[in-house]
């Protein structure tokens, strides 16, 4: 039988900080391994292949869902699919941690669905859509017609913070951190 752990997801809307939080929570001693993400688009030049996501061609990406090896997975822009493998999962299971996501919003809520018991899935809101913008431009990664993309998107995926287990707000990073962290201690802890 396939050991078991829990499932952690942080889901919010680009920019919104989520990735900060996950890393930060990382370096913490909560027995927590990242789920790498398979991504179907080009590397960013600071990403690596394996650490930042699994990237796979768009034909691999499409194969896999075939052959249902994905938990979820979703077209987040045309033919730019994003997933979480299986076997990336039972792999951290296997190794005797929980799983950590940084994971869009449906993707998210999917995952939840799946997995409704042991999955704590936490919706990390933006100040406000200005602030998001903003962090989006600060970033300099990408060209204003993404960012007005992101930013759209954005406005339609803060609609679905009810639907997660807890909202955190991220207004001053270091609280949001010091949540984040209690909120997994409480919930590790069942």
């Amino acid at each position: 039988m396939s050991k078991q752990g829990k499932l952690i997801v942080f889901s919010a809307p680009s920019g919104s900080g989520k990735t900060t939080i996950v890393k930060n929570l990382l370096s913490r001693d909560l027995d927590l391994e990242f789920s790498i993400s398979a991504a179907s688009r080009e590397p960013r030049p600071n990403e690596i292949n394996a650490k930042d996501y699994h990237f796979i061609s768009l034909e691999d990406f499409r194969n896999k869902i075939e052959r249902d090896e994905f938990v979820e997975w979703e077209e987040v822009y045309t033919n730019n699919f994003y997933g979480t493998l299986k076997s990336e999962i039972q792999r951290i299971w296997d190794s005797g941690k929980h799983v950590i996501f940084d994971i869009d919003v449906i993707g998210g809520l999917n995952i939840k669905k799946q997995y409704p018991d042991n999955t704590l899935a936490i919706f990390v809101q933006p100040p406000s859509v200005a602030e998001l913008k903003k962090r989006l431009v600060g970033r300099a990664t990408e060209t204003p017609e993404k960012i007005a993309m992101r930013v759209a998107k954005a406005e339609e995926e803060i609609q679905y913070a009810e639907k997660f287990d807890y909202t955190l707000y991220n207004d001053v990073l270091e609280v949001a951190q010091d949540e984040a962290e209690q909120l997994l201690i409480k919930f590790l802890e069942k």
